[in-house]
C-alpha cells in the first residue's frame, strides 16, 4: 500500500519536509517512490505537484492526516471530486 506522507529534512530545530509517495512498510527517512511536494512549517511555504498527487490518489494512495490538511488548503480534493458539493472539514 502506498501513502502520501512527510519526510523530514533540514537542520536541527529547522525542520523542513518533503511530501512523498512511499510504501507503508518503509521508515520515515526510507526510500520514496516519488517526491510530490515540499512543506516548510517555519516559513509556512508549500509547493505541491498537484497532477502527481491526483495520480497517486486515484491509484489508491492514502494521505496521512498532515498531508491531507495541506492538500485541503491547496484545493487538491476539489480537483479530485469536482461534482461533489460536500464540505471537506
Amino acid at each position: 500500500m502506498v501513502k502520501l506522507r512527510l519526510k523530514r529534512c533540514g537542520k536541527k530545530q529547522r525542520a523542513v519536509y518533503r511530501i512523498v509517495a512511499i510504501d507503508v512498510r518503509s521508515r520515515r527517512e526510507g526510500r520514496d517512490l516519488r517526491r510530490v511536494g515540499f512543506y516548510d512549517p517555519i516559513k509556512n511555504q508549500t509547493h505541491l505537484n498537484i497532477p502527481v498527487i491526483l495520480y497517486f490518489l486515484e491509484k489508491g494512495a492514502q494521505p496521512t492526516g498532515t498531508v491531507q490538511d495541506i492538500s485541503k488548503k491547496a484545493g487538491v480534493f476539489i480537483e479530485l471530486y469536482p461534482n461533489q458539493q460536500t464540505n471537506f472539514n
